[in-house]
């Protein structure tokens, strides 16, 4: 029997493409009902028609990698406003990610709804926000990359600013909308008072910053690109060229770093005092890579992970198709069956959550 925690929460969608639906797509993996409200006249969320792997006329495999256990129905939100809100009366939450002044116009804050449902939780995930000059600027996960600096950050140093291999702002915008929509939704509750949640693409990306972000504003220290991936002040912190391959390789603590010397026979580099403590080590991060390239290319990726794996934070640098054939993602069930209509074997991956050890079966959008 599957544990649903957020069974008995319903949750309305005006939502499209992907980070308002990856949020809600998590609620629903822990049992909410989330009920997406899509303009039919519209032809629905523009995600049904994005290639190249269509499901049926008005479906896809990627509109389904956001919409996993969901249902959904036609509306319209400005003809048919009296079916919308017997719809909001018995919902505990709205969501929306449209431009910033769309909610006021078409009544989905908490102001226009307050009247209909006293403690409903409104959850706004704009591109900028509902109440600056960019308000009605439309926007996507790829933008707020590029103007928050994270591309700046992403790829070779010389090499084209580069973005995340996928719409990672997206999935943390909507993961942050929906860690709101819960914290609100316990006081609402609480009080029977419901409010409006706001976030948007571009604060979430600026967040995305971090530790980056904090040495900027404090010792005007602006990060850049540095090769291999490799981390802004820990070493070695990065993949190295194996003999068949490559390997990434987190030696985040001294004691990491002994452990990889002593398992590469080199416990000499501990001796070498341009290695010998961390601040060394960054200062000679070029020199470091040289000696530890010079090891890591005698062996294939496989055998350096047999040899380090549980001493050692390493890794191998998979390919897509590498990652998802990887033996050990099926023995934790991260691949399911989910049939659809259209393919009756489709598969997608679970929910990265399991309760009591038991991860909830996934299903495609009604």
């Amino acid at each position: 029997m599957e544990i649903k925690p957020l069974e008995g929460v319903r949750v309305l969608a005006v939502e499209h493409f992907g980070a308002a639906p990856y949020g809600t797509m998590f609620l629903a993996s822990l049992g909410a009902d989330v009920v997406r409200i899509e303009n039919a006249a519209a032809g629905g969320d523009p995600a049904r028609r994005t290639g190249p792997h269509l499901l049926g006329a008005s479906d896809s495999q990627y509109f389904q990698s956001w919409n996993l256990g969901k249902r959904s129905i036609a509306l319209d939100l400005k003809r048919e406003r009296p079916g919308f809100e017997s719809l909001v009366k018995q919902a505990d939450a709205l969501v929306n990610n449209l431009r910033g002044d769309q909610p006021a116009k078409l009544g989905l804050d908490y102001a226009s709804l307050a009247p209909v449902n006293a403690a409903i939780v409104c959850v706004h995930l704009s591109a900028y926000g509902r109440d600056n000059e960019r308000a009605a600027w439309p926007g996507y996960d790829f933008l707020m990359q590029a103007e928050a600096g994270l591309m700046s950050l992403t790829g070779e140093p010389d090499g084209p600013p580069a973005r995340y291999g996928t719409s990672m702002i997206d999935c943390m915008a909507g993961m942050t909308a929906a860690a709101a929509l819960l914290a609100c939704l316990l006081r609402a509750r609480a009080t029977g008072k419901g409010c409006d949640v706001d976030t948007s693409l571009f604060e979430v990306a600026l967040h995305q910053l971090g530790y980056a972000a904090t040495w900027y504003l404090n010792e005007g220290e602006a990060s850049a690109r540095l090769p291999r991936s490799a981390h802004l002040s820990l070493v070695p912190v990065q993949t190295f060229p194996s003999a068949d391959g490559w390997i990434f390789v987190m030696c985040m603590t001294e004691r990491f770093w002994v452990i990889l010397t002593e398992a590469l026979d080199r416990s000499d580099l501990q001796r070498d005092p341009r290695f010998a403590t961390q601040a060394a080590r960054l200062e000679h991060r070029g020199a470091l890579t040289e000696v530890l390239d010079a090891e890591f290319r005698q062996k294939r990726t496989t055998d350096w992970i047999h040899q380090l794996a549980g001493k050692v934070p390493v890794a191998p640098v998979n390919d897509v198709a590498q990652a998802l054939e990887n033996p050990f993602v099926q023995e934790i069930g991260m691949v399911r069956a989910a049939p659809h209509p259209q393919r009756p074997d489709f598969r997608v991956l679970a929910s990265p959550v399991r309760i009591d050890g038991e991860r909830t079966q996934p299903k495609v959008c009604e």
